[in-house]
């Protein structure tokens, strides 16, 4: 089998941003023994921030965008340094790759990846992955790795995502404030669960949380892939992911697999634009299939070129699906409840093509 495994900000890392060596000892050394098992591993992890505020000795952690940055850049090494130390005594070898959001939304820069990281099991090696927040040109979402690992088992065509976090599962409520709170075993592929949104938005050092974590479970689902969410500090928590044995909660992956090109249209795009659906478009594109045509768009919301990614919700704003426009927010708006036949001064006749589009929720 070929595993990711990812690991949070909150669960390597000390209130004060000292990285935790036991905890990284633990996931090395399970990490290991799935390699001794005859599995393929790859690791993401997050906590860049969290260790550079503990290596410039710094009281408080700041919040402006380019102190982050510059704290990522000094707590990566660390954090290699740590896994290096941790992996060695068992005769295994790591190697960085840190990846930008463009690695994603750029065909040639996915492929690339693809290829970089294949090559890199091939090698024997141990790829431990972050997001590169040193040079990243936006605002950091520093800790919330759990989208990027998602993505990340889609793109190697991993078997298995195991999500190592704080708590031990996914709880049928708030065990923080619900003693009676109980670990749920099992999410099915088409469970409501995957799209509920949950409580808790992460520690200060990690703002990934439970419902980042639901989210990269269907992402994981949609892929053909399994996800668990585990406690971190369990350390056989992904030796009992691989074997199936119940521990943490685990997510069925779904029958109606993604291809790459729908997936990043679905997750990993940028969305430029909304357009507003009637009733009988939102039907037709759930329950046929069919593309969006302009007389089901009743309004349009932010500009957007052809072959954007854009967001299509019910008058009430339930989003029902993405797709990637084959018309120019301009063009969606001259065209918007006009028939086909009406359209005699444009080549598309098509919003968004089937092939581009992908239903998400249930309105």
């Amino acid at each position: 089998m070929r595993i990711v495994v990812k690991v949070g900000s909150s669960s390597l890392t000390d209130d004060h941003g000292h990285i935790k060596v036991d905890v990284i000892q633990s996931v090395a050394s399970q990490l290991a023994h799935a390699r001794r098992e005859g599995h393929e591993v790859l690791l993401v992890t997050s906590g860049a921030v969290a260790s550079g505020v503990a290596g410039l000795g710094l009281v408080d952690r700041p919040n402006d965008v380019l102190s982050l940055q510059a704290l990522s850049a000094v707590g990566q090494p660390q954090l290699m340094a740590a896994y290096n130390n941790a992996l060695q005594p068992h005769g295994l070898v790591a190697a960085q790759v840190l990846l930008v959001p463009h690695d994603f939304v750029d065909r040639q820069q996915y492929l690339h990846a693809r290829e970089t990281l294949g090559r890199l099991l091939e090698l024997g090696c141990v790829p431990i992955i972050n997001e590169n927040d040193a040079i990243a040109n936006n605002e950091i979402r520093y800790g919330d790795n759990d989208h990027l690992a998602a993505l990340l088992a889609h793109l190697v065509a991993a078997d298995m995502l195991v999500l190592l976090t704080d708590t031990a599962g996914l709880y049928t409520a708030d065990p923080r404030s619900n003693p009676e709170a109980a670990v749920i075993p099992v999410v099915a592929a088409d469970d409501p669960l995957l799209s509920v949104s949950t409580s808790g938005a992460g520690t200060e050092r990690g703002s990934g949380g439970m419902q980042s974590k639901l989210a990269a479970a269907r992402i994981a689902s949609w892929s053909g892939i399994t996800a668990v969410i585990s406690a971190a500090i369990d350390s056989d928590a992904v030796i009992a992911a691989i074997n199936g044995v119940e521990k943490g909660t685990r997510f069925l992956p779904h029958n109606r697999e993604l291809s790459a090109r729908k997936l990043w249209i679905a997750f990993a795009s940028e969305v430029e634009g909304t357009v507003v659906l009637d009733q009988g478009a939102c039907d037709a594109i759930t329950t046929r299939g069919t593309s969006l045509l302009p007389a089901g768009v009743i309004s349009v919301d932010g500009a957007f070129d052809a072959g954007a990614t854009i967001e299509l919700v019910t008058q009430g704003g339930v989003l029902v699906a993405r797709g990637m426009s084959a018309m120019s927010s301009s063009d969606v708006k001259h065209s918007q409840g006009k028939r086909t036949t009406e359209l005699i001064d444009l080549d598309v006749k098509e919003v968004v093509h089937r092939d581009d589009l992908v239903v998400l929720g249930n309105y």
